[in-house]
């Protein structure tokens, strides 16, 4: 087993230790992709790891690369509803309106995934409230679509 599939395998388990010995021996891990096209900051995010997240951002791992849909880590703990791990990116640098190949941000999939918490991060962190999705919807259209009161009054109320 190679030691690309070693990394990836000890993200996944959460073992930490493993992790950091693989990275002192090869930095250029953090920048190898899986087999699906994930980062490893995408997987430990996806897999909510918070400590191999937070040694992966402090070791340098790109924060905006994306997987084979263009989404980054952010966009996946915005899926997730991992709060605490958007935070954790969004303090280190991650683009709060990176967009994905279906024209989707953030905040647009903190709203279609009823992520209250996390659109309220995004928006204290300065995140594009006015952003169109392919099908040229707002994060505001998706909260109407959906009728979840709670986030439309946080959109309007962010959009002045």
């Amino acid at each position: 087993m190679s030691s690309t599939q070693d990394f990836f395998n000890a993200i996944r388990n959460g073992d930490l230790m493993t992790v950091s010995n693989l990275l002192t021996k090869d930095k250029t891990l953090l920048n190898s992709k899986d087999e699906r096209g994930s980062t490893p900051l995408i997987l430990a995010t996806y897999y909510n790891q918070k400590e191999i997240t937070q040694l992966l951002v402090k070791q340098g791992a790109p924060l905006d690369a994306t997987d084979g849909s263009g989404n980054t880590a952010l966009l996946g703990v915005c899926f997730k509803g991992y709060v605490d791990l958007a935070r954790l990116i969004i303090e280190a640098g991650a683009d709060v309106d990176h967009v994905n190949s279906m024209g989707a941000t953030a905040l647009i999939y903190a709203v279609t995934f009823n992520r209250l918490d996390i659109a309220e991060l995004l928006l204290s962190k300065g995140a594009d409230v006015n952003k169109k999705d392919a099908r040229g919807n707002t994060a505001l259209d998706q909260a109407k679509e959906q009728n979840n009161l709670a986030m439309i009054d946080l959109l309007e109320a962010a959009q002045g």
